[in-house]
């Protein structure tokens, strides 16, 4: 059975980790078509290339009613690969004005004289790009700064993290609250009801 790709969500890239892990180098980049291909014929079942796509658009059909059934959420599929660009909760900055070095921390964050907002991400723990909220819908209408953070363990220990992605919330350079922990799309409004408490 074959591997099939969501193009809607793939940015069909030829560093794609995919093409590395696969052992029999059935997944890799077509150069003249500028795309992604699989040679199913090569392909020997192992699901490495699966478990390494980040925004889960790589699937593997074990029998003819997995590969209709995959094709079928595929087709009904909302997502397109623009969502890749969209900057979400627990994810890497996608825009530039939002990511927050630590050299400019107390400047932007500390030294603010709003109500600001840090979002600490690690990025070896963050979970898939394409199912978190998109940040824009949670601070509709808020007069704040906001910052996405990269943390390191002295940071997590100096603020105590003990679950990331987290939202740190500081006044006037202290730190009034904090939410810990990853919130899937269906549990969108009980994140956003805990910001408002904050905010």
């Amino acid at each position: 059975m074959p591997i099939v790709v969501n193009f809607k969500i793939c940015d069909n890239s030829p560093d794609c980790l995919g093409i590395v892990v696969c052992p029999t180098h059935a997944f890799y980049f077509d150069e003249k078509k500028r795309s992604l291909v699989v040679d199913n014929s090569k392909c020997i079942n192992c699901g490495k290339c699966v478990s390494q796509c980040g925004v889960g658009a790589i699937h593997f059909a074990k029998t003819v009613g997995d590969l209709k059934k995959v094709k079928q959420e595929i087709d009904a599929d909302p997502r397109k690969q623009s969502d890749l660009f969209v900057d979400r909760y627990g994810a890497e900055p996608q825009a530039k004005e939002f990511f927050c070095s630590p050299q400019r921390f107390d400047l932007q964050i500390l030294h603010s004289t709003k109500p600001a907002v840090v979002e600490c991400f690690d990025a070896d723990s963050i979970h898939c790009l394409v199912y978190s909220i998109p940040i824009k819908e949670l601070f509709v209408g808020k007069d704040i700064v906001y910052r996405k953070f990269g943390v390191d363990k002295k940071f997590k220990q100096k603020y105590k993290i003990d679950q990331l992605p987290a939202f740190l919330f500081f006044l006037d350079g202290k730190l009034k609250g904090k939410i810990e922990g990853y919130y899937s799309f269906d549990k969108k409004d009980e994140l956003i009801s805990k910001l408002n408490k904050h905010l």
